[in-house]
């Protein structure tokens, strides 16, 4: 692992570098990929830089590249945005850009790591995301996590030549506290305690 922040069994969880763009902007421009995202427009590479370097600078959003065990394999990202610290709220999103690792249970060991450190590190009381109806495997692994549908954007999106809904989602601190207890609830590799977007909510540009 190469400079690990977060550790599950499956992936582990790293600040996202410059050099990861290349791969992002790849994955921006699939239309598998960008179907479930907020992504209407072709990205460039100096996009995606931009991004990095916005996530990494905002002290209102963690971003984090998503990386698999078994070969060190950069595969996606993830990340809070829109951090409120009165609130104690924040977004999530993520998006698994590599589609040969779609399927494999690393976006829901990825929303669980990042989950489990809004709560129990940055002491946040509830997490959100957006997500549109056309994802329902996206959907599957929030609630498997503990999130809750909380209400329906109608026609919120358009995709697929579409008007579609979106399901407005959200987990409190007391629900993650119930979802911990239950029984045969997978245990993440703790991750490094200290501070360090299928949707991908993380994009606002």
């Amino acid at each position: 692992m190469k400079n690990p922040f977060l550790a599950g069994k499956k992936v582990y969880l790293r600040p996202l570098e410059p050099s990861d763009a290349p791969r992002m902007v790849g994955w921006m421009n699939d239309p598998d990929v960008r179907r479930t995202l907020g992504i209407a427009r072709p990205l460039s590479e100096q996009s995606e830089q931009d991004f990095i370097d916005k996530v990494t600078r905002n002290p209102n959003e963690v971003g984090f590249a998503i990386v698999a065990r078994r070969d060190d394999r950069f595969i996606g990202t993830a990340g809070l945005m829109q951090i409120d610290w009165f609130a104690r709220l924040a977004g999530f999103g993520i998006s698994i850009g590599d589609t040969s690792r779609w399927g494999l249970g690393y976006g829901t060991e990825t929303t669980r790591l990042v989950t489990d450190y809004a709560f129990d590190t940055l002491n946040l009381n509830r997490v959100w995301l957006h997500v549109y109806d056309i994802n329902p495997a996206g959907i599957r692994v929030y609630e498997r996590v503990g999130y809750r549908r909380e209400g329906l954007l109608r026609q919120g999106a358009y995709r697929d030549g579409a008007y579609r809904d979106v399901l407005a989602m959200a987990i409190l601190r007391e629900d993650w506290q119930a979802a911990r207890t239950r029984p045969g609830r997978a245990s993440a590799a703790p991750g490094r305690s200290r501070p360090a977007t299928k949707t991908r909510a993380r994009r606002s540009r």
